[in-house]
C-alpha cells in the first residue's frame, strides 16, 4: 500500500483511474484559509501538471481588497505576475458533494525560479516545519476545532440563531457534552462523518460544546502539514454538508453575542527523530528541559502571535474573562481557565495546548507560528513563569484586546519574523490593516443604540 505522504504522480494517475475522475480541483489556500484556484478537465491537468495564478491571489484579506500602496508592493510585484503552481500528490482527495466524479487536489506556490513563494500559508509551514527537521526532531499536532450549526442568515443585520433540529425546535440553552443534542442533528452528521471518510480524513472524537448549536471535532495526531490539509478539506466539507441540511456552518470565533466563542486548540508535542523518544519527557519520565523551554516560547511570544492566532476583528470578542477562552498566557496542567495547557498524559504522551487559538484562524498560519513560539522557545532556553494552579481568569489581562494592538505586536517582534519570514509578516499585516481600515467605516447597532441620542 502507498502512503499518501509518498504518492507520486505516478500513483495519482491510477489514483484518476480507480475513482474515474473527470474533473480537478486545483485548490491554493490563501491568507484567510480561503480556497482559491481553477476546476481543470482531468487530461488538461495531466498535460500541464500545474497551472499560473497571480500571486496576490494567496494574498488578499477577507473582504478581497488589497493594499494600494505600501510595504505590501515591496513583496508583491506591482505588475501583477503569476505564481507557478505544483501539485501535491499526498493531498488528493475525492470531492465526495460532487455530481461528476471530481477529485480536490492543494497545489503549493512558486516563482518563475523555481523558489517558493514565501507569503503563502503552506510555504510558512513548509518553513518552520523544516526548522524543526534540521534539528532531527518530528513536530507533532492534534487539533480540536470548534463551529457553530446556525440557522440560515442572509441578512448579515441579523443576529445568528441556533437551528432547528429534528425535534422541530432549536436549542435555547447550553448542551455541553449533550448525546441527545448532538442526535437531534444526526442526519447532518451522518453526511459529515460519510464525506471524512470518503476523503479520508482523520477525524476522531465528536462533542456538543458549550454554546448552543456548538460542535467540536477531534483529529487524530499527525505532521503538521499534513494536519493542516484535513482541518482545509474540513471546513470545506462541513460548511458544504450543513448547506444541504438548510443551515450554516461557522468558524467565526464569536458568532453569538452572550454564548462562547470557538478555539482551534492545537495539542502539539516533539519526537526526537533519532532514538523516538518524546522529547517533553525524561528518561525517568519526568517532565524535560525542552517541555518548559517550549511552554516559556510560548508564553514570551504568543502576544506578538496573535495577530496570527486571532485574525480578524472578531475573534477578540471571543477572548474574555470567564467564557471558556483564556486571557492571559499562564500554564497550567489539567487546567482549562489557562491559555497554554499541560493534560494529563503518560510521558511518552506528554504534549501542551495551546488554547489561545481561534477556530477562524488559517490552519497553515496557527500551526506555523504556535510551533515557532515553541522552537523558540528551545533554541533560547527560555525559561517558563511558575506553573498556575488556580483559577487563571482571576488575574490580568496578558493577551492583545484588539487586532490593531495585535498587529502592532507583530510588526515589532524580530524573532518571529525571523522564522516564519519577513515577507510572509510585511505581507499579512498589510491585508490585515486593510480589512481593519474596512471595518472601522461599518457603525454597528450599539453605536446606534447607546450614542445616538445620549451623547
Amino acid at each position: 500500500m502507498v502512503l499518501r505522504n509518498e504518492f507520486t504522480f505516478v500513483e495519482l494517475e491510477q489514483w484518476f483511474r480507480d475513482h474515474r475522475v473527470t474533473e480537478i480541483e486545483c485548490l491554493v489556500p490563501d491568507l484567510t484559509g480561503v480556497a482559491r484556484g481553477k476546476i481543470l478537465p482531468r487530461e488538461k491537468f495531466t498535460e500541464d501538471r500545474g497551472m499560473r495564478l497571480p500571486e496576490a491571489v494567496v494574498a488578499m484579506g477577507v473582504t478581497g481588497e488589497f493594499p494600494e500602496e505600501g510595504p505590501y508592493y515591496e513583496v508583491i510585484s506591482a505588475n501583477d505576475r503569476d505564481m507557478h503552481l505544483r501539485a501535491d500528490p499526498s493531498t488528493a482527495r475525492i470531492v465526495p458533494w460532487a455530481v461528476d466524479p471530481t477529485a480536490q487536489v492543494i497545489h503549493d506556490c512558486f516563482d518563475r525560479d523555481g523558489n517558493m513563494v514565501p507569503f503563502a500559508p503552506r510555504s510558512v509551514l513548509r518553513r518552520v516545519c523544516n526548522l524543526f527537521e534540521a534539528e532531527g526532531w518530528d513536530p507533532v499536532v492534534a487539533p480540536e476545532l470548534e463551529f457553530y450549526l446556525v440557522a440560515r442568515n442572509t441578512d448579515p443585520d441579523m443576529p445568528l440563531k441556533p437551528p432547528v433540529g429534528r425535534s422541530g425546535r432549536a436549542e435555547t440553552s447550553r448542551q455541553a457534552y449533550s448525546i441527545d443534542a448532538v442526535n437531534e442533528f444526526d442526519p447532518l452528521f451522518e453526511d459529515i462523518y460519510d464525506y471524512c471518510e470518503k476523503m479520508e480524513l482523520n477525524v476522531d472524537t465528536l462533542i456538543h460544546e458549550v454554546g448552543a448549536g456548538q460542535m467540536e471535532i477531534n483529529f487524530f495526531h499527525a505532521h503538521p502539514m499534513g494536519l493542516a490539509d484535513e482541518v482545509f478539506f474540513f471546513k470545506r466539507t462541513v460548511r458544504e454538508a450543513a448547506l444541504r441540511h438548510d443551515m450554516f456552518a461557522t468558524f467565526m470565533a464569536k458568532p453569538i453575542a452572550n454564548e462562547p466563542g470557538s478555539a482551534m486548540h492545537i495539542h502539539q508535542s516533539v519526537i526526537d527523530k533519532k532514538t523516538g523518544r518524546n522529547l517533553f519527557s525524561n528518561e525517568d519520565g519526568s517532565p524535560s528541559q525542552e517541555f518548559f523551554w517550549y511552554i516559556g516560547g510560548l508564553q514570551k511570544y504568543t502576544p506578538a502571535a496573535m495577530a496570527l492566532f486571532a485574525p480578524y476583528v472578531n475573534s477578540y470578542r471571543r477572548l474574555a474573562r470567564f467564557t471558556a477562552a483564556p486571557i492571559n498566557i499562564q500554564w497550567g496542567t489539567d487546567n482549562r481557565t489557562v491559555g497554554i495547557r499541560s493534560p494529563l498524559a503518560p510521558p511518552e504522551a506528554r504534549r501542551i495546548e495551546n488554547r489561545v487559538i481561534g477556530a477562524d484562524a488559517n490552519p497553515y498560519v496557527a500551526l506555523a507560528a504556535t510551533l515557532a513560539c515553541g522552537y523558540l522557545g528551545i533554541k533560547n532556553r527560555i525559561e517558563p513563569t511558575p506553573e498556575c494552579k488556580g483559577d487563571a481568569y482571576l488575574g490580568d489581562f496578558q493577551l492583545p484586546r484588539s487586532l490593531g494592538e495585535a498587529l502592532e505586536l507583530l510588526r515589532a517582534e524580530k524573532d518571529l519574523a525571523s522564522i516564519l519570514g519577513e515577507q510572509f509578516i510585511t505581507v499579512y499585516t498589510e491585508v490585515k490593516e486593510i480589512e481593519h481600515a474596512e471595518f472601522m467605516k461599518v457603525i454597528s447597532p450599539w453605536e446606534r443604540e447607546h450614542l445616538l441620542l445620549h451623547v
